[in-house]
């Protein structure tokens, strides 16, 4: 007889894993050229050792009827994720939608610049201005849709 593997609760996150969690997402929506620019005022991207990847894959995308309902997948999206290590062994990871193999590498390397202590507010400054970017143009978006936005609204005729 088969027993079910058992797995421990998950931990609650700490302060450093949830800035890393924002950083990692910052970084896998911010562009090429915004990267290249960062890592140019920090003195250039430093040597990195491919520890995976980068590599393209497929993940499943799952939704639920109006947030709360039954899960279904909805379909699958190219993502490309690349793990690096830095000469002085901090470790860095990068994810982001698309095939785009260089800019998972760079965005793996601002992670693991990010874990060290010289370039930490650098890359936290960086990815701040990915999050306002980000924001204007969600806000941009929202605007252009509530443009189109048709309210309905029904009437009640009198005959009763």
């Amino acid at each position: 007889m088969q027993t079910a593997a058992k797995t421990e609760p998950a931990r609650p996150l700490s302060a450093s894993d949830v800035a890393r969690k924002h950083r990692i997402e910052h970084l896998g929506r911010a562009t090429v050229e915004e990267m290249s620019r960062a890592l140019d005022t920090m003195g250039g991207a430093p040597e990195a050792v491919n520890l995976r990847g980068p590599e393209t894959g497929l993940v499943m995308i799952r939704g639920r009827m109006g947030g709360t309902g039954s899960l279904f997948n909805l379909g699958e999206a190219t993502v490309t994720r690349a793990t690096i290590r830095l000469a002085n062994g901090a470790v860095g990871h990068g994810q982001r939608l698309g095939g785009d193999k260089a800019a998972a590498r760079l965005a793996a390397i601002l992670d693991a610049m990010g874990e060290t202590s010289a370039h930490r507010k650098a890359v936290e400054t960086f990815c701040s201005e990915v999050a306002t970017r980000l924001e204007a143009e969600d806000a941009k978006l929202a605007a252009e849709t509530a443009a189109t936005r048709v309210d309905f609204f029904t009437m009640v005729r009198g005959d009763d």
